[in-house]
């Protein structure tokens, strides 16, 4: 009974700790006021503001879609490669994830100035694509740590079969294993759009001119509020912004968690009506 209690009095410590400052920010974001802690009654004001503002809304869009063209690049490269590493031989595949572990422990700000060194070296111009290249490189390695389990969990013989029964390598891709290990491909794409969403250092050192800024420097979120935090502080629509984003990450927490309770009951029930079949033509 104590043990109960006390493991329940630590879950809700934890929970606490962990969202009290964002439902904090989420009420005042309905409030007029500039001033947290000085709540002056219930308004929109704010987000009115915040839709009313070019800069934000330029910045926002910016970094939704470096985000979001990220997130694809990622994904696909990322589910190749650790489908391609789950199938080398065991020295190999042991060799190649102990050396994509690096990138995930390694310091953000070595990669960035990694980066930078070498476009400086190539010769490459600063812009879109070399921000999207460091937004890649910094998503992959979590893309390929987010499918790997999924692999091990499948059965290793499924792929073999598949060629074994005449389907070609790309067809048993497609049709065996990607089935197998959608729930982890949703989980490092949404990861990787996360990441991308709050970075600062590498957009900081690898964007350029273009997108939504035309021929100016591209702004994203981060590096808005940290030019405008040099100068003056935040902005309050910035509260009912991250509220939005909040609201947004959580709806799609959502929808990827039923899609994973759905798909796996599923796969139970194909699972039993297979054995009730098979049963059924045993005895009769």
């Amino acid at each position: 009974m104590v043990k109960k209690i006390f493991a329940k009095g630590y879950v809700t410590l934890i929970l606490c700790i962990m969202y009290a400052p964002i439902f904090v920010l989420i009420a005042f974001s309905f409030t007029e006021s500039t001033l947290i802690g000085n709540w002056s009654g219930f308004s929109l004001e704010l987000y009115k503001k915040l839709f009313e503002n070019e800069q934000v809304m330029t910045a926002l869009k910016n970094t939704i879609l470096i985000a979001l063209a990220s997130a694809v690049v990622s994904t696909i490269l990322g589910t190749l490669g650790a489908v391609g590493v789950y199938y080398c031989k065991k020295r190999i595949r042991k060799g190649v994830e102990f050396i994509g572990q690096v990138p995930i422990l390694n310091s953000e700000i070595v990669t960035a100035l990694s980066l930078t060194i070498l476009f400086v070296f190539l010769g490459v111009r600063f812009n879109f694509i070399t921000l999207l290249i460091g937004h890649v490189v910094l998503t992959i390695p979590f893309v390929v740590l987010s499918i790997t389990p999924k692999l091990k969990q499948m059965d290793p013989n499924v792929y073999e079969a598949a060629l074994d029964l005449g389907a070609k390598p790309s067809m048993a891709l497609r049709k065996v294993v990607l089935p197998e290990i959608i729930p982890g491909i949703l989980s490092g794409f949404m990861l990787a759009i996360t990441l991308s969403l709050d970075d600062f250092i590498i957009t900081a050192f690898t964007r350029g001119s273009g997108l939504l800024n035309g021929s100016g420097k591209i702004e994203t979120l981060s590096t808005y509020i940290q030019a405008i935090i040099k100068k003056r502080p935040v902005p309050p629509e910035m509260r009912a912004l991250t509220t939005l984003i909040f609201i947004g990450v959580v709806v799609a927490v959502v929808l990827v968690s039923l899609y994973r309770y759905y798909g796996e009951k599923k796969k139970i029930q194909s699972k039993t009506f297979r054995r009730t079949s098979r049963w059924k033509k045993l005895l009769f």
